[in-house]
């Protein structure tokens, strides 16, 4: 009889334990694993003054960047965090754990600076401005750069693996805390560039037969000749017109680019500079992006128009002509040349 206990006692400490294991082994899974860990995406949260733990965790809920708003205030209040949550904003993401998104609310790991990459910057400009704004070095940013970076976005798939990021950090207005890493900059940018590639664009490229390495390559170079939306478009056309004869694109924006300058009107010894990327020399598209497009270059790339124009010149204004004898008589006209 005694025995029996003993072995009743036993079985009920086992369940006991083990029901134990196993509610501690859940808050830990609730608390320290994310939502989505191979996640991209960046939610900007605001934190007000006067905000309690219990509608934080009701904002993150709904938000969808926390399994469980209840957890995270027993966390919080287990932590003794629940009291000195602060108010500001907050780059949050599904790849931040509950006690991640805790603990750079308690440490009040805000937003520190909005970083502003404008269209038609390069990857140097980038970087440039990135250690200017006290945000990553210079050098490290370049050196991440090189990397290989198509294992996590597929849209790199079909950039040649030697070359660098080049025209695929996305110009745009971003958000940056305390806690990120150069690393977490770039990614920030890639990820940015992978949701406005759509999957309509993504099939109108693929049904051109042509890559999204060609396109930003295309819209990189359209991004530094012109300006509105429809000179754009115009250029895009006269330039695979160009690629599709074989004639050489001459473009003045691409030995600006071997040279470091930013002349509007290169010196005929620089176009004979023995470079993949001079389009005055090889024919057909350069050997890689020259800047980052914004998304009307893209665009432009993609949908360019038809028309019977094969030169352009700009004094502000875009001028277009039908033959070389048209175009050397607008440059005569508009630059005096």
């Amino acid at each position: 009889m005694k025995k029996n206990w003993i072995k009743n006692k036993q079985k009920i400490l086992t369940v006991i334990g083990s029901a134990v294991l196993l509610i501690l082994f859940f808050i830990c899974f609730i608390v320290f694993v994310p939502v989505n860990p191979s996640s991209h995406d960046t939610i900007v949260y605001a934190v007000k003054k006067g905000s309690s733990d219990s509608q934080i965790a009701n904002d993150l809920q709904k938000l969808g960047l926390i399994r469980s708003g209840y957890f995270f205030r027993f966390y919080a209040i287990l932590s003794f965090q629940h009291s000195i949550l602060k108010a500001g904003q907050y780059n949050l993401s599904p790849k931040d754990s509950i006690y991640q998104i805790a603990r750079k609310m308690a440490q009040g790991q805000v937003i520190k600076d909005e970083v502003v990459i404008l269209e038609g910057w390069t990857l140097k400009g980038i970087s440039n401005y990135l250690e200017s704004k006290g945000v990553c070095g210079k050098d490290e940013f370049i050196t991440l750069a090189q990397n290989d970076y198509s294992g996590d976005f597929s849209f790199l798939s079909d950039k040649p693996k030697k070359l660098s990021l080049e025209g695929y950090l996305f110009p745009d207005t971003y958000q940056i805390s305390d806690d990120e890493t150069c690393q977490d900059v770039l990614t920030l940018m890639l990820a940015n560039f992978d949701k406005k590639l759509t999957p309509d664009i993504r099939a109108a490229i693929k049904k051109q037969k042509k890559s999204i390495f060609d396109i930003v390559t295309m819209a990189s170079m359209i991004e530094k000749e012109v300006r509105t939306i429809d000179d754009k478009k115009i250029v895009s056309g006269i330039l695979w017109k160009r690629i599709a004869i074989g004639m050489p694109l001459q473009l003045d924006c691409t030995i600006n680019y071997i040279t470091n300058g930013n002349s509007p009107s290169v010196s005929i010894k620089n176009t004979k500079i023995d470079s993949p990327y001079n389009t005055y020399v090889y024919p057909g598209l350069p050997k890689g992006p020259i800047s980052s497009p914004g998304m009307s270059s893209i665009n432009a790339a993609i949908y360019p128009k038809k028309t019977n124009y094969w030169y352009w010149l700009s004094d502000g204004v875009t001028h277009f002509s039908e033959t070389l004898e048209q175009h050397n008589s607008a440059k005569a006209t508009y630059l005096g040349t």
